[in-house]
């Protein structure tokens, strides 16, 4: 296993804007706080909005991508959220308004952890067996919340790869329809066209998902015939309730989030086999709290049985529970498949399957020892001792492993598919 020297970290100078809401706040005893606001804002002379909203550019324009316009939409949204009808105010007013009702959050500021990969929908003029990538990350900000990121990059079938760069600013995707956001709703949400996929974030949208977005696990499905459609995985987070959730794309432009029904999707930590299996949709997920099972479905948005038992714990370093870390990974072999152990001290460590290609509940051989494990540095960080990825990629005969570290930060490492064979049994 090659360990790569490139590491991502949180970074508290990442923010966008965001809509302000008064909340609990929103009544008061001179009655509704958001309207009053409005009042204060009305109140004031042309000059005072002038002076006001300078002062506001100069904090924030530089910050932030088409500022001006998020104030504007901003304020459109509040004027029909308040039923306020036509108001004679001129365009600065507005704005200034719209500031009032927004503000800046810092997405990644606690942590940037548990990645996913995928080949990236455009490949054209990748070469001598190069393949750009798409990258999901989990983003942690302010009260805990996280949030879905992407980064773009390319990666080489000798173990190179290469990020591509972000700008100074982060933008948030935009929900198609704004009256959505019931819990049990799918919602579709779409990133501004002049927006890059590296720059964009998805935040918890619907009441089921209010405390985060967590642990995406992307996949390329292939359909057949040549369509494929991005799919992933992850747990919508209410604060109190948990709910398997799918993300789904054909572009990383528009994306479809909507719930995963039946039994099984009340768990967490689902991965979907890139194809159908037997006429089945198939995933690996832990259904117990400690072992691995394998679920068929026909249909990709629902799934009743809780599937057959897959793996148990066998090795030290997993005792406590296994779990996977993304989704199977095509090989004239066999499926591999990484997993995640948890042993004493609550240490994480990845090790890795190998499942019959016909029949994936049939474990053809698994390491006995960790692939990769906390060591040194990467011991330290939010929760300590933790290793652990939502994803690899193949190029070529080389895997790429973006993993996350010690719930804090980034790394990668690269293998051969030939060498992680080896260390089966």
């Amino acid at each position: 296993m090659h360990i790569h020297d490139l590491r991502l970290h949180a970074d508290p100078s990442r923010v966008v804007l965001r809509p302000f809401h008064l909340g609990w706040q929103a009544t008061h005893a001179d009655g509704n706080r958001a309207l009053r606001l409005i009042s204060d804002v009305a109140a004031l002379s042309e000059a005072q909005v002038t002076r006001e909203y300078r002062k506001v550019l100069a904090d924030f324009a530089e910050r932030h991508w088409q500022t001006e316009a998020i104030f504007d939409e901003r304020w459109r949204e509040v004027q029909a959220t308040l039923a306020l009808g036509e108001c004679d105010f001129s365009p600065r007013r507005r704005k200034l308004i719209g500031a009032y009702f927004c503000h800046e959050y810092t997405y990644s500021a606690a942590a940037l952890m548990n990645p996913s990969i995928v080949p990236h929908p455009d490949q054209s003029g990748c070469e001598g067996g190069a393949k750009r990538f798409v990258m999901s990350l989990r983003a942690v900000g302010e009260g805990h919340i996280s949030s879905i990121v992407f980064r773009e990059g390319i990666a080489y079938p000798d173990g190179r790869f290469e990020l591509w760069p972000q700008t100074a600013f982060g933008t948030a995707v935009e929900l198609d329809d704004a009256s959505l956001s019931d819990s049990d709703s799918a919602v579709t949400v779409h990133r501004h066209t002049e927006s890059s996929l590296s720059n964009t974030v998805i935040f918890p949208i619907t009441e089921q998902q209010r405390n985060g977005l967590e642990d995406l696990r992307l996949v390329r499905f292939d359909h057949g015939g040549g369509d494929h459609e991005w799919i992933g995985t992850y747990t919508a987070y209410s604060g109190s309730t948990i709910r398997s959730e799918l993300l789904r794309t054909k572009d990383f432009r528009r994306f479809l989030l909507e719930p995963i029904e039946g039994r099984a999707g009340r768990n967490k930590g689902m991965a979907l086999f890139p194809q159908k299996i037997g006429g089945h949709y198939a995933m690996v997920g832990r259904q117990d709290g400690k072992n691995l099972f394998l679920l068929r479905s026909r249909r990709i948005d629902r799934w009743d049985s809780e599937g057959v038992l897959l793996m148990e714990p066998r090795f030290p370093w997993e005792f406590i529970q296994i779990g996977n870390c993304g989704s199977p990974i095509w090989t004239e072999h066999g499926w591999l498949l990484f997993t995640h152990g948890v042993g004493a001290m609550r240490k994480y460590a990845l090790g890795c399957a190998l499942l019959d290609l016909a029949n994936p509940a049939k474990v053809l051989a698994r390491t006995a020892e960790p692939v990769l494990t906390a060591e040194d540095a990467d011991r330290s960080g939010y929760v300590p001792n933790v290793i652990y990825t939502c994803g690899a990629m193949r190029v070529g005969d080389m895997l790429l492993i973006p993993y996350g570290i010690s719930d804090s930060s980034v790394g990668f490492a690269s293998v051969s598919v030939a060498d992680l064979l080896k260390l089966m049994k």
